[in-house]
């Protein structure tokens, strides 16, 4: 005789059915999962993020959004972040409102950021800060240097053309591929009292090296056989431009083309 059978004939028919019935409403009544609370019920939302830490990356800027939207896949990943820029300036314990965003919402991630000024308050658990100038390629590398491999790279500093120019130079060969670059408050290209310009041309401003690299993406569409693709021609993948803010994604920009059979009669001496 089976267990089963043997259950039910010790305990009769109708017992057996109380049981099964019980058995159901104990079942239905299993306590619902605990919703998380406080920072932990926002931390995958970088606009309510940036409002709790009072970050202007949402709110004076509009800029988690877009965060939001590429840094997404990342969320879960073991990976460096550093930001260039603080802020606080040079007021004695302000700053670094961005890195515990950024913290929380990169569970695994380590944060790092650098200063011209000492940030150091600002240092706990996966946060530290660096003094560094981002005019001076040397401040810049010995930062990276201290750091290792950089997977996401953030420009909130200083917003002068120079030094975006000379940060972007410096420290883009030494993003990881697959890596993202990002610039912030790309409007101050436009200022000259900010050393930018009025001339939407000029070729000296942050916009212009950026819209350069949009170029670059179709090196390999150029009918300029002198032309030698340089190393962000061969390197960026992706652009993103959206107001004052650009992503920059790293990899290998080698896709081919198809010019030499589109253009047969500019290729038929060669």
């Amino acid at each position: 005789m089976s267990i089963r059978a043997t259950v039910k004939s010790a305990l009769g028919e109708k017992n057996v059915r109380l049981l099964r019935r019980l058995k159901k409403r104990l079942l239905s009544k299993r306590p619902e999962p605990v919703k998380p609370t406080g920072l932990e019920a926002i931390s995958d939302d970088l606009n309510k993020l940036a409002l709790h830490f009072k970050t202007d990356k949402w709110g004076a800027h509009r800029y988690t959004q877009h965060y939001q939207r590429h840094f997404a896949h990342l969320k879960n990943q073991s990976f460096n972040l550093l930001e260039i820029g603080i802020g606080g300036y040079n007021r004695a314990g302000q700053g670094g409102a961005s890195l515990r965003m950024w913290k929380q919402f990169f569970p695994k991630a380590q944060i790092f950021g650098m200063d011209i000024q000492d940030k150091s308050f600002v240092d706990e658990e996966r946060i530290t800060t660096f003094i560094g100038d981002q005019s001076d390629p040397s401040s810049l590398n010995a930062v990276a240097d201290k750091i290792g491999e950089l997977d996401i790279i953030i420009d909130d500093g200083s917003h002068r053309s120079p030094h975006v120019l000379t940060t972007f130079a410096t420290l883009f060969p030494r993003l990881k591929d697959g890596g993202i670059y990002v610039v912030e408050d790309t409007q101050s290209s436009y200022w000259p009292e900010w050393l930018g310009s009025e001339d939407r041309d000029a070729p000296h401003t942050s916009m212009a090296m950026l819209k350069r690299l949009t170029d670059g993406l179709n090196y390999e569409e150029f009918v300029d056989e002198n032309y030698q693709p340089s190393y962000t021609d061969l390197n960026v993948v992706a652009v993103h431009f959206y107001h004052n803010l650009v992503f920059i994604e790293k990899g290998r920009n080698a896709e081919g083309t198809n010019k030499r059979s589109a253009l047969k009669q500019r290729y038929a001496k060669s």
